[in-house]
C-alpha cells in the first residue's frame, strides 16, 4: 500500500506521536527524512518539480551562515517510533502538489 504522505503529513505524524509518547514532553525532536540535502540539491529538485527555469545567484556567504546541516531523527525514532514515510524527492513533490491545490 502506498502512503500519500507529504512533508506536512510527516510533521503532523510526528506531532501526534509526541502528544502521546512517554518521555517526549519538553524534548526537541527533529522530524525529517534523515538524509542530508544541500541547498543546491533542493534548488535543483524544486526546478524539476515546478518546471522553473531560474538559476541560482551565488554571493559571498554572510557571517554566521550554517554551511551544512542535517536533522538527526534518532530521538524521533527512539521516543516516538517515527520512521520517514517518503523520500526527500517524493515528499517535496507531494508538498508542492498540495500547495498548488490550496493557492489556486
Amino acid at each position: 500500500q502506498t502512503l500519500n504522505f507529504s512533508y506536512i503529513d510527516m510533521v503532523l505524524d510526528g506531532v501526534l506521536r509526541a502528544g502521546n509518547a512517554p518521555g517526549a514532553n519538553g524534548e526537541v525532536i527533529n522530524v525529517a527524512t534523515g538524509g542530508r540535502i544541500s541547498l543546491l540539491d533542493l534548488f535543483a529538485e524544486m526546478k524539476r518539480i515546478t518546471g522553473a527555469t531560474v538559476e541560482p545567484i551565488f554571493v559571498e556567504a554572510r557571517a554566521g551562515v550554517v554551511r551544512d546541516s542535517q536533522a538527526d531523527i534518532s530521538k524521533a525514532k527512539r521516543l516516538l517510533g517515527y520512521e520517514p514515510a517518503v523520500s526527500f524527492e517524493e515528499g517535496l513533490a507531494r508538498t508542492v502538489a498540495w500547495y498548488r491545490t490550496t493557492t489556486a
